[in-house]
């Protein structure tokens, strides 16, 4: 019985030892994920700085959680984000959660399936902040309560794969205006 047992064994070790491997790959940077990334406000009001750090200006204040910005660069205590509006800031990390949010960039309708024509479940109206689970060619899954469909990919902040914002650039104001829904 130990011998039958002891290749049963050695498998299982194998694939923890490669599976722990795949969930311990980090990045280079001071929090270890990979930039760009998406990431949304925790709690607000939110201070966006002109720099890293509390001695810098206050540029401005999201008044409501759960916007989406994208990290194009950190320190291990703060977060360079590019917003919806193109403006540029800092964030602690303790102001910022990795949930996954969109916001809609024009009216959209949810759909049961992930193509043209599928069943309307919902209507995003512009402006409207979702939660996003996935996306897939070209649509993605999002979910507002127990409401869950697709949109397509192309009306939604919150889902580019490249830096929306050059992270040499210095920090600017922002004029975010967010519908008080979503």
């Amino acid at each position: 019985m130990i011998r039958s047992t002891m290749p049963t064994l050695a498998a299982c070790a194998l694939l923890l030892v490669a599976c722990g491997g795949a969930s311990e790959e980090k990045s280079d940077t001071p929090s270890g994920h990979p930039v760009p990334r998406w990431i949304s406000v925790r709690g607000a009001p939110a201070s966006m700085r002109a720099g890293p750090g509390l001695d810098y200006p206050i540029l401005w204040q999201f008044e409501r959680s759960g916007a989406p910005l994208q990290v194009v660069t950190e320190t291990e205590e703060w977060r360079k984000v590019c917003g919806p509006d193109g403006s540029m800031a800092w964030i602690h990390r303790s102001l910022t959660t990795g949930r996954r949010r969109v916001i809609a960039l024009e009216a959209t309708d949810l759909l049961a399936e992930a193509e043209a024509g599928s069943e309307v479940r919902a209507r995003i109206e512009a402006g409207a902040m979702i939660s996003l689970d996935t996306c897939e060619n070209g649509w993605c899954r999002l979910r507002s309560g127990d409401i869950r469909g697709w949109s397509r990919e192309a009306v939604l902040f919150g889902t580019a794969t490249t830096p929306l914002c050059d992270p040499r650039e210095p920090a600017t104001r922002g004029n975010l205006r967010l519908n008080s829904g979503g």
